[in-house]
């Protein structure tokens, strides 16, 4: 399964695809993983991530959206591949985002 290449842990911060469209000296469409959740009802799997960004909400994804890829024909310019990618951050732009939303990375 393709997904599998791709597991995020705890702690890794991802970027969404949208993220090409905004300024890349802000910290928009960068998310923290939490973990993944189950559903109550249906058992199935979620992605529980929060933003690194505005007011640092908690957000929560079907699992297998989360991991899919990108819609080129709705977004045909988009380069990214998949909706959320890993990101590397500087350690300037770790320091920017815990001392602006004073979120833990």
């Amino acid at each position: 399964m393709e997904t599998k290449k791709r597991d995020f842990n705890p702690g890794d911060v991802v970027k969404h695809f949208k993220r090409e469209t905004v300024d890349q000296n802000s910290s928009t469409y960068l998310y923290k993983i939490i973990g993944i959740a189950t559903h109550t009802e249906t058992r199935e799997p979620m992605m529980v991530y929060q933003a690194l960004y505005g007011d640092c909400q908690l957000y929560v994804r079907p699992y297998e959206m989360f991991m899919g890829k990108v819609d080129e024909q709705k977004y045909p310019d988009i380069k990214q591949k998949y909706r959320f990618e890993k990101s590397k951050l500087s350690e300037k732009e770790k320091e920017m985002i815990r001392n602006t939303y004073r979120v833990e990375i």
